[in-house]
């Protein structure tokens, strides 16, 4: 039977939508994310007869890019001085500058009413038990702003603030530093904006794709979906962050689980633009009269190592007894939605974007910073991928 009748391909798929969907493409991008969606909407401007396709695995990404917290940050005063005891100044603040021109990018590619930007700023917060931490952040400060005013031209970016404590009505925080450059984002409309642009300039995208394997054959790189079915393709171009090792096994990219929670409206709410504490792991900002807050990772970094979402006790535990003890102590704040998200890290916080083959590219390991430097990663992406 199989001899009379052999079968070329699984039965999935029209032959229209195999001549529409899955044929002639120059360029494959495996994430739609904002790393995939940008690598594909840079090549596609400076190619414009490219066929690109972009393949998302879940009904929308499965990552960060729809799941973060919306903080368009750069760095922390402690996250930059615990980096700094690992690399030298000049990558540490050489990143940093990174990210600052990745939100530029961003805002310049799709505007600041279509993303919600908000240029509230960001505020590291210091517990009393942390003035030794704080008095380290001040003694870095003159050296960071130095340094971004030299590189970038930016004004004075980091201040002591720490009259804006009674403002907030915080519980147990006695120290602020305040950096005037950061803001945030509406995810949501971040994303269907890049998915519109992507669109509008003529890239294809697929969800519900998932994908088994890659090869790269030497003149086009042979794809095998999870649904069995074969793609054959010019390029491919992974950008899928920390589910990458899936696909490309040899890369130093881990998967690192983020939880979350919002809260239903607060009346009268007081905290008005993005938090930080203890080195970036804990943030929070308000979404209009919602007080969203995130972390915890580093409660337990083990069982946060891992591409399945989900949300423990233990630091959906420490996330409700920040928010009703620091945060918002004596208020009555219902949680309404927890959710999780995946984001890709690995041995250092330096992108990874590099060709694995001939054929097949990558651009993974944001660190947790994918809405700082998605955009500008997906710029250099399309320059590796277009030479």
């Amino acid at each position: 039977m199989d001899a009379l009748f052999p079968t070329v391909q699984p039965p999935h798929f029209s032959y229209w939508e195999i001549e529409r969907h899955f044929s002639n493409i120059d360029l494959l991008v495996v994430g739609s994310g904002i790393v995939g969606l940008t690598t594909a909407i840079f090549c596609k401007q400076r190619q414009p007869e490219m066929r690109i396709t972009v393949l998302e695995r879940g009904g929308l990404p499965s990552g960060a890019s729809t799941k973060n917290a919306g903080f368009a940050c750069f760095g922390s005063l402690s996250e930059l001085l615990a980096d700094l005891r690992l690399q030298p100044t000049e990558a540490v603040f050489g990143r940093t500058i990174e990210r600052i021109i990745g939100l530029q990018t961003l805002r310049s590619l799709l505007g600041d009413k279509a993303i919600g930007f908000e240029s509230c700023g960001g505020f590291e917060l210091f517990t009393n038990e942390q003035d030794k931490l704080f008095i380290s952040c001040v003694e870095l400060l003159r050296e960071a702003n130095k340094w971004l005013s030299e590189h970038i031209g930016t004004s004075r970016t980091y201040d002591v603030k720490n009259d804006a404590i009674a403002d907030f009505g915080f519980r147990g925080v006695n120290r602020v530093i305040v950096n005037h450059g950061e803001g945030a984002i509406d995810t949501g409309r971040m994303m269907e904006a890049l998915v519109m642009k992507a669109r509008e300039t003529g890239v294809n995208i697929l969800t519900g794709m998932g994908i088994q394997t890659l090869d790269d054959y030497g003149t086009g790189v042979q794809v095998i979906l999870d649904n069995g079915h074969t793609v054959r393709c010019g390029r491919v171009h992974v950008a899928t962050n920390g589910f990458a090792r899936q696909l490309i096994p040899e890369l130093d990219v881990n998967p690192a689980r983020a939880q979350v929670l919002i809260t239903a409206p607060i009346a009268g709410l007081r905290v008005r633009g993005t938090f930080h504490l203890e080195e970036g792991y804990y943030y929070f900002r308000n979404v209009g009269n919602r007080l969203l807050l995130g972390g915890g990772r580093n409660l337990d970094f083990e069982t946060e190592t891992t591409s399945e979402t989900g949300l423990t006790p233990k630091i959906q535990g420490r996330l409700q007894q920040l928010l009703n003890e620091v945060i918002l102590p004596g208020t009555d704040c219902p949680i309404a939605h927890r959710w999780s998200g995946v984001m890709g890290v690995g041995g250092t916080k330096d992108v990874i974007t590099k060709r694995v083959s001939e054929r097949i590219s990558c651009s993974v390991r944001m660190g947790g910073m994918g809405v700082a430097l998605g955009t500008l990663v997906g710029k250099k992406s399309a320059e590796l991928i277009l030479g």
